[in-house]
C-alpha cells in the first residue's frame, strides 16, 4: 500500500454511574442492562471479530472504572440475565401481533433476546474483565482508564483528583492486568496543571475537545505536548464527529433508520423508523431493516469520504499527513443509534481500503502527530465548551456540597490518622463520597434528565458519607455497621484504601 493520506483515530468512552440497588426504571439498573444488550455487546463483538482477524490499533476504547465495575459485578450479571428473560418473553408476545410489522419487531426482538442470552452464558459469564484483557493484549485497542467514579476533574483539589485517578487506574490493572497510559478525562474537563497530575501518575495522553485546543491557536489536526509536560493531549475533530453526533444532521436522523424516540408502549419496543425530523409519532412509518442497511452503506462511505477529503486537504496545506480524532459515548452506537455498531465496523473496514491509516492515539504518537507544546485554557466538550454545565447556576448548591464534603472528610481522616492496616470503614468513607463527586448528577440536573433521580443520589450519597463521617470523628463503633450496611449496597472497587488519601501520598 502507498503512503497514508493520513490517519484517523476512533475514541469510544464507555461510562454509566454506579446503578445497582439505586431503582430499575425508568432510570437505575435498566439503564445498565439495556446498555449492555444494545451497545456494549455488539461493540465488544465486533472488536472480538477484528482481534480474530489479527487486526492491532483498531480503536482507542475508554472504559471507565464504574462501568467495569458493575460489568463484573455478580449481583449485575444475574439481574441482566433475568433482565434479558423477560425481553424474550415480551418479544415472544409482541411476536403474536395482528399487525405484520409489529409481529416482525417481535420476531427480530426475541432472536436478539435468545443471542443475548447465549452470550451471557457463554463468553460474557466471567464478565466484562476477561473479554476486555483479551482485547488490550491482543492490541486490537488501546485502552483508556479514568478516575473511579468520573468526578468532574477541574472542580477537584489536587489531593483528591490525584486519589480518585490512582484508584481508577489501579482498579484497570486489576481487571486487565496492564495499567492504561491514557485517560479519558471525565467530560473531557480540563484546567490548567491536570497535566502535571497525569505525568505523576504515569498517565501519557488524555482527550480534550476541539475548541479547548483551537482556543489557543493549536488544531485538531496534530495533538499537542501540554505546557511544560511531556503529557499529550488530543483534540476531538468536531467537523468529523458532528456527521454523526449532531441532534440535527447527524446520520441517526436518517429516514430509513430506526427511531428511537417512537415506541410500543405495551411491549416496550421501536417499531418504527426516523421517516422524518418532523413526523409526529403516532405517524412513523414502520422500520424496515433491508432500507436502513441501505442507508447505512450510503452513510458509511460518505464518512469516509468526508475524513479523506479532510486528509488530503490537510495534506496539500501543509504538506504533511494530518490527523482525525473523532470520539463518542459508546453508548451512541446500538442504544441511541440502533444501527451504530454495524456503521461503526463498516467504516473501520472501508477507512483503509481509502488509503487512511486507522490506528489508537498509542499509534498516532508513534506515527509521529506530535506537535509543539501548548499551553491550552480550561475546556469541557459540554455547553459552551465550558464548566457551566457541571459548575453553572443551575448546580450551584451540589458545587458547594461537594466541595463541603471533600473538606469534611479529609479533615476526619487527618485528625483520625489510620495506623496499620486498611479500615473497612474509612475504605467506605472515602467510596461513599466518591460516588457522591460524581459528575453525572449535575449532568443530569442541567440538563433536566432525570433531574429528579440525580438529585435524589446526589443527596443520598451527601447524607450516608456524611453520617459515616459524623461517626468516624467521634470514634462511634457503630461506624461499623454503617460502613457494612453502605457497602453492600455500594461497593465498587474492593482495593480502595483510603490510607492514600489521608496520607496525602504523592
Amino acid at each position: 500500500m502507498s503512503e497514508p493520506v493520513g490517519t484517523f483515530c476512533l475514541v469510544l468512552h464507555t461510562h454509566l454511574p454506579w446503578l445497582p440497588h439505586h431503582g430499575s426504571w425508568p432510570v437505575g439498573e435498566e439503564w445498565l442492562y439495556q446498555a449492555w444488550a444494545t451497545s456494549y455487546l455488539p461493540v465488544i463483538g465486533m472488536l472480538d471479530r477484528f482481534a480474530d482477524e489479527g487486526r492491532e490499533d483498531v480503536l482507542t476504547l475508554g472504559v471507565t472504572p464504574v462501568v467495569a465495575a458493575q460489568l463484573d459485578d455478580p449481583y449485575c450479571l444475574r439481574e441482566m440475565r433475568t433482565w434479558v428473560g423477560f425481553w424474550q418473553a415480551r418479544a415472544e408476545g409482541l411476536a403474536t401481533h395482528d399487525r405484520g410489522h409489529m409481529r416482525d419487531t417481535g420476531v427480530r426482538e426475541y432472536r436478539a433476546a435468545q443471542a443475548a442470552q447465549a452470550e451471557l452464558e457463554g463468553r460474557w459469564s466471567g464478565g466484562l474483565s476477561p473479554l476486555l484483557t483479551r482485547l488490550v493484549g491482543s492490541r486490537t485497542v488501546e485502552l483508556l482508564g479514568g478516575p473511579a467514579t468520573h468526578p468532574f476533574q477541574p472542580l477537584l483539589d489536587e489531593r483528591w483528583t490525584r486519589f480518585a485517578l490512582r484508584t481508577g487506574l489501579d482498579d484497570a490493572v486489576l481487571r486487565t492486568g496492564q495499567r492504561p497510559q491514557g485517560i479519558w478525562a471525565p467530560e473531557c474537563g480540563y484546567r490548567p496543571g491536570l497535566e502535571h497530575v497525569y505525568a505523576s501518575l504515569g498517565v501519557q495522553r488524555f482527550l480534550v475537545d476541539g475548541p479547548t485546543v483551537q482556543g489557543v491557536g493549536g488544531t485538531t489536526a496534530e495533538a499537542v505536548t501540554v505546557g511544560t509536560s511531556d503529557v499529550v493531549a488530543f483534540a476531538r475533530d468536531l467537523e468529523v464527529t458532528y456527521r454523526v453526533w449532531s441532534p440535527r444532521k447527524g446520520y441517526p436522523g436518517g429516514r430509513w433508520y430506526r427511531d428511537f424516540h417512537t415506541f410500543d408502549h405495551a411491549s416496550g419496543f421501536r417499531p418504527s423508523r426516523v421517516t422524518s425530523t418532523t413526523t409526529p409519532p403516532h405517524e412513523k412509518a414502520p422500520y424496515e431493516p433491508d432500507k436502513a442497511l441501505e442507508s447505512l452503506e450510503r452513510d458509511a462511505q460518505d464518512f469516509v469520504d468526508v475524513v479523506r477529503n479532510r486528509l488530503l486537504r490537510h495534506a496539500s496545506v501543509h504538506g504533511r499527513p494530518g490527523l482525525v480524532v473523532s470520539a463518542y459515548d459508546t453508548e451512541l452506537y446500538g442504544h441511541w443509534w440502533h444501527e451504530g455498531p454495524m456503521w461503526l465496523e463498516r467504516v473501520l473496514r472501508l477507512l483503509p481500503e481509502a488509503g487512511v491509516r486507522v490506528t489508537t492515539l498509542r499509534g498516532a504518537v508513534e506515527a509521529g502527530h506530535v506537535g509543539s507544546p501548548l499551553d491550552l485554557d480550561a475546556g469541557s466538550w459540554g455547553s459552551g465548551k465550558d464548566w457551566r454545565v457541571w459548575d453553572g447556576e443551575a448546580v450551584a448548591d451540589l458545587v458547594d456540597d461537594n466541595a463541603a464534603l471533600r473538606a469534611y472528610v479529609a479533615k476526619v481522616l487527618d485528625e483520625s490518622p489510620q495506623l496499620g492496616a486498611r479500615d473497612e470503614v474509612r475504605d467506605q468513607l472515602v467510596r461513599s463520597t466518591l460516588l457522591a463527586l460524581s459528575s453525572d448528577w449535575a449532568f443530569m440536573v442541567t440538563k433536566d434528565s432525570a433531574a429528579g433521580y440525580a438529585r435524589d443520589r446526589h443527596e443520598r450519597h451527601h447524607r450516608e458519607a456524611r453520617e459515616l463521617a459524623g461517626l468516624v470523628e467521634r470514634r462511634d463503633p457503630r461506624a461499623h455497621d454503617l460502613a457494612a450496611r453502605l457497602r453492600a449496597v455500594d461497593g465498587p472497587f474492593g482495593h480502595l484504601d483510603a490510607r492514600l488519601l489521608a496520607e496525602r501520598i504523592r
